[in-house]
């Protein structure tokens, strides 16, 4: 597949390296020369320093053969005019961009992306995304990470197993004799920092961050035998009253009527902007790094803090001064990627990256076939890949046992109908099922032979 990446930044960068690992042609634009030399230097693509809704530029980056151009750049006038040049010169097929400014996205405006105004095939925002990412992890907490799939009849959860953990060092083929109702499948386990498959024979350790696949229905109680049962959060602090920020409130004053929420905001033009827009939520005004103002806002009383400030340093050190007041957890958004081996070792409870949520969400429009959804873990390490089974898929009508997955491709749940199914070595996949899969990213290849003939990635 020919794609084109405008933009060479954090997510234009990731995108690319995922896609010219799997063997695409791949061809990043952008104006900064040093961002584009940090892309030939590092990746199998090509790099071209120029202007992104240029036609001479996109036309030699190939736009005339393209399959598929993603624009990613900073500027949302950039990423749509981008667009509108692929289409309407170069009949690009897929256009795929990234929006960030909410007046692009009220629906009332929604037929400007039409195919016979401004034609966007997808269009992402990483606001967005991020704030429903923090919603579902305060609606379970304990959990670092969670992915609804197979329309939320399955979750993907990520959490992390403590020292009174019940099930450590409890090899992973014996939970199901231990938890026999219980449709609960551990996928993949990172240890001092490396993500690996599980076998059977796998016992979990202290610290481990362990994926697991479990059905909806029973997820409260597969969070309670990895060791979490904390109770969902009743008072609530938001740090930033930004996109992310309002959308949070605005979320928890229309689903969660019994939570109590505060925001906080430095700057006094859009505090007042917030306030009016929200009726139970309190606006605050002044600095999140001030002790004085977090001891006001009752930090030392909150469940929990959700710091989505513009300043991943403002996020980390007032979540971590929300937790010395008495915080009991902090969920905390860092878009800078030199921050990841650290905000751990410093105490943050559940970290929020846009740059992965937004490239798992072009990664489900990247993968062709019957691919329902795509979610990206450990920048990349892996993907949970939920698939339809269709008559001619080499995975149908045979037992898994039969199929001789490679190592480190694992089948984590089967919905079938309105049944979830926690597969064994005997469970055969039948026509119309959804499979969630999970795979390490280097074995995509491999995935693509497997639901090959009709679930073909590209």
């Amino acid at each position: 597949m020919r794609v084109i990446v405008c933009g060479a930044g954090q997510v234009g960068y990731n995108i690319a390296r995922r896609l010219a690992a799997e063997f695409n042609d791949v061809t990043v634009i952008d104006n900064d020369a040093s961002r584009i030399a940090r892309v030939t230097e590092n990746i199998d693509a090509k790099g071209l320093v120029g202007f992104a809704a240029h036609p001479p530029v996109l036309q030699r980056a190939g736009a005339e053969d393209a399959d598929m151009l993603i624009a990613v750049t900073y500027a949302d006038e950039v990423n749509m005019i981008a667009c509108q040049v692929a289409h309407s010169i170069f009949d690009v097929p897929t256009k795929i961009a990234r929006v960030r400014h909410q007046s692009y996205l009220d629906l009332a405006w929604s037929s400007l992306y039409s195919r016979d105004h401004m034609p966007i095939n997808v269009i992402i925002s990483p606001e967005i995304e991020v704030a429903r990412a923090i919603i579902r992890r305060l609606e379970v907490p304990g959990a670092l990470d969670i992915v609804p799939m197979a329309d939320d009849r399955v979750r993907a959860i990520a959490v992390r197993c403590l020292a009174d953990c019940p099930v450590l060092d409890t090899p992973l083929e014996e939970l199901a004799e231990l938890f026999p109702n219980l449709k609960v499948f551990v996928v993949g386990i990172v240890r001092h920092g490396d993500l690996f498959i599980p076998t059977g024979r796998t016992e979990m350790r202290a610290g481990d961050v362990v994926y697991f696949v479990t059905s909806t229905d029973h997820m409260h109680r597969s969070m309670s035998v990895f060791g979490h049962e904390e109770p969902e959060a009743r008072r609530v602090i938001i740090i930033g009253g930004g996109n992310i920020g309002l959308y949070v409130a605005r979320e928890i004053e229309r689903h969660h009527v019994d939570v109590r929420c505060k925001v906080i905001e430095i700057n006094e033009s859009r505090a007042r902007e917030i306030a009016d827009q929200l009726t139970r939520t309190t606006v605050l005004l002044g600095d999140a790094l001030e002790r004085k103002l977090l001891e006001e806002a009752g930090a030392g009383d909150v469940e929990t803090v959700v710091a989505v400030s513009n300043d991943d340093e403002v996020n980390i050190l007032s979540s971590l001064l929300a937790k010395r007041l008495g915080a009991k957890r902090a969920i905390t958004l860092v878009n800078s990627e030199s921050y990841d081996p650290l905000v751990e070792d410093l105490g943050v409870d559940s970290v929020v990256n846009p740059r992965g949520s937004t490239v798992s969400t072009i990664l489900q429009h990247i993968r062709r076939g019957r691919v329902r959804s795509v979610y990206s873990i450990h920048e990349g390490a892996g993907e949970f890949i939920e698939a339809e089974a269709l008559e001619t898929t080499r995975i149908t009508n045979r037992r898994i046992r039969d199929i001789h997955l490679a190592k480190g491709i694992l089948i984590g749940s089967i919905i079938r109908g309105q049944e979830v199914i926690v597969p064994d070595g005997d469970t055969r996949i039948q026509v119309g099922d959804r499979v969630v899969l999970f795979t390490s990213t280097n074995l995509m290849s491999k995935v693509e032979k497997l639901l090959s003939v009709g679930l073909e990635f590209f």
